[in-house]
């Protein structure tokens, strides 16, 4: 090196890291001279005059001064910032100690993050344990609108990123979010080492779109604030993102209000380039449940294929269960758990397995597809290892091979994995399979042509998100509802999205006249028949609180889901039908619900408490009439009644809340 050349550089450089020790530092033109004329490929974030009450300015030109490396030194006080974008070709390198603190009453967009990398390349942030760190309790606050997208790291569309041993704390959204800001365009090339994240508001680290990611040595714990509240959420948003060759070692997700490993993959399809997902080595430590994967199984959902892995991973003490598998199809992306261990799973909930297994409303596939080798659970609790919820009340586990043993008492049993042993252990697989009625293109009629307006029933039965009706109308009247949406959650609800299909198939969507959740249609009929109205209440609820005409509860594609109301519910047997069945079930081990068979002359046929999963088979030897049958409904004994699946199985899926207001096909 020449010194003597290099020397009065040197001794400026030195003098305002002297000066910053006192809390500020004036700029430095000549320090900022040699990074320009690229002299000087590192820089110190000081150089551009640090102050303590703001230092946004200082920080964001440094970044944005070309330096292959910008220092943001231990200057005695934190780096108040707002919102920093982060650039290409640099690492931006955190002194041990440091504190860059979000600036207080900044970050009002519900999108502003700390720092932001969009569509960027070769970016890495490092730190010898420095932290990065909101105000979670601010963004929750009357004073911001909510959101859950303020995160400490917003990483989108970006190639060859490094981030490492660095604490993200207590954002409005993620520790580290890694998005898509250019659609097509996923992250590749990222690795994620030796970071904590810890106490922020919806995940330590949520996962959109990846393709060769590494996560290794990370701590995510203590998130709590919004939904999924996960320590990890894998979540794609549409099929053209990744999840290829995304892999964790030796991480720990510990005491999440969520689920410790999320991945909840619906919004992948056939369409979408395989998955490919291994864990090595992770623990999950007091979360809601360890380990949670949720894929489609819909007509509308096909599921994604790929591969799944689990290596010698142990979820420990989960509130609400070790390990849940929802939705997988047996037939598609098998998952393998090698040497992994759940142990002390709900111990409180002697309803919940250790290892749940669930199919959804709308599912079609059979499901499982899942290896269990030399695996283990440590349970004290005297339940099946593995048990089943069916919310679509059809498929059936297939596919679940492998050896399991359970230690309880001081005792090991070891099993191995059969078809009849997963039939055993799960009553739901007992279900009689009975040939869904073809109510495709039906038209319907009133079973009570000429009841009188007064004898219509409608409202009572509060249904889940989307939900269909069926208003019957002659041709000239004009026709009246309401639809009442009630929250869910702590969200705010709207009036509902509306949407009337009238008996020939021509579409309108209705402007609602009413306030908040409560919105008030009307039309007028141009034809003679039954008008499919359609509601969308996203996560809350709607019901039909009061109509003009007759109109019934109507799920064509898949069961009821109804939320904690109870009542009676007629149903139509039609003429000819010998075999059918009402099947139901809880939403999940703790929401259950009460139910009695009622026949055409209103005795009791069979009734059931507490139900988790029940079916209501029924044989008619002769069947030339058609019948009115009730369904009557009551709060569980056990449980609570909050969600649960009715769905008729042989039958027309058409519910009303009164015998005068029931429709069936037309013969």
């Amino acid at each position: 090196m020449d010194l003597p050349r290099r020397l009065p550089a040197m001794i400026l450089l030195l003098g305002a890291g002297v000066t910053a020790a006192f809390g500020q530092a004036p700029r430095n033109a000549r320090a900022i001279e040699e990074v320009a004329s690229g002299r000087q490929k590192v820089a110190r974030a000081s150089w551009w005059g640090y102050d303590p009450a703001d230092a946004t300015a200082a920080l964001q030109a440094a970044i944005d001064s070309g330096a292959e490396k910008v220092v943001v030194e231990n200057l005695g006080t934190p780096w108040i910032v707002d919102k920093i974008r982060l650039a290409s070709n640099q690492e931006v390198f955190f002194e041990k100690g440091v504190v860059v603190v979000a600036k207080r009453g900044a970050f009002k967009g519900k999108g502003d993050s700390l720092f932001t990398a969009a569509v960027a390349e070769n970016v890495t942030l490092t730190g010898d344990g420095a932290t990065l760190k909101m105000w979670r309790e601010d963004y929750d606050s009357d004073a911001y609108e909510k959101a859950e997208w303020r995160h400490v790291l917003s990483i989108r569309s970006c190639t060859n990123v490094r981030i490492a041993g660095l604490t993200l704390a207590e954002s409005g959204g993620d520790g580290i979010y890694l998005g898509v800001a250019q659609k097509g365009v996923t992250n590749s090339n990222v690795r994620i080492e030796n970071v904590v994240c810890e106490n922020n508001y919806r995940q330590g680290i949520s996962v959109i779109s990846a393709e060769n990611l590494t996560i290794e040595n990370c701590v995510l714990r203590g998130t709590g604030g919004t939904a999924p509240m996960a320590g990890i959420d894998f979540e794609p948003n549409h099929a053209s993102e990744k999840l290829v060759n995304c892999v964790m070692r030796n991480c720990v997700a510990e005491d999440n209000q969520g689920d410790g490993y999320l991945f909840y993959l619906k919004n992948l399809n056939q369409q979408s380039e395989p998955i490919s997902i291994r864990l090595e080595n992770c623990r999950s430590i007091g979360n809601r449940s360890g380990l949670r994967f949720i894929m489609g199984n819909s007509a509308d959902r096909p599921a994604v294929a790929g591969r799944v892995e689990f290596v010698d991973c142990r979820f420990t003490g989960g509130k609400m269960g070790g390990i849940s598998i929802g939705e997988k199809p047996a037939a598609i992306c098998p998952m393998r758990l090698v040497r992994c261990e759940v142990s002390d799973a709900a111990p409180d909930r002697p309803t919940i397995s250790p290892i749940m297994i669930s199919s959804g409303p709308d599912n079609v596939d059979d499901v499982g597809g899942i290896e269990f080798v030399d695996c283990t659970i440590r349970d004290a609790v005297d339940r099946p290892p593995i048990n089943y919820t069916g919310l679509s009340l059809g498929p059936r586990i297939v596919g679940v091979t492998g050896t399991l043993a359970v230690e309880r008492d001081g005792r090991r049993t070891e099993y191995e994995l059969t078809q009849e042993l997963i039939d055993r252990w799960m009553p739901l697989q007992a279900f009689k399979r009975i040939a869904p009625y073809d109510a495709r293109n039906a038209a319907y009629e009133p079973v009570v042509p000429d009841a009188a307006p007064a004898s219509f029933s409608s409202g009572r039965f509060r249904q889940r998100g989307r939900a269909a009706y069926l208003v019957w109308a002659k041709a000239g009247e004009q026709v009246a509802f309401a639809v009442r949406v009630r929250p869910v959650g702590r969200a705010a609800v709207r009036p509902a999205s509306v949407r009337v299909v009238s008996p020939s198939g021509s579409e309108r969507r209705l402007p609602d006249t009413g306030k908040e959740g409560e919105g008030s249609y009307t039309f007028e009929a141009d034809e003679t028949g039954a008008y499919r109205v359609e509601c969308d209440a996203g996560n809350h609820t709607n019901q039909l609180s009061s109509a003009t005409h007759r109109a019934c509860e109507y799920a064509p594609r898949g069961p009821f889901h109804f939320l904690g109301t109870a009542g009676e519910l007629f149903f139509w047997v039609p003429p000819g039908v010998q075999e059918w069945a009402v099947t139901m079930s809880g939403g999940n081990a703790s929401e259950r619900v009460k139910a009695g068979l009622y026949n055409p002359a209103g005795e009791l046929v069979e009734e059931e408490d507490s139900i988790l999963g029940h079916q209501f088979a029924m044989t008619r030897e002769r069947a030339p009439a058609g019948e009115i049958w009730s369904l009557r409904l009551d709060r569980p004994s056990e449980g609570v009644l909050e969600d649960y699946y009715v769905q008729l199985q042989g039958l027309p899926p058409v519910l009303a809340s009164s015998r005068e207001t029931l429709l069936r096909p037309v013969k």
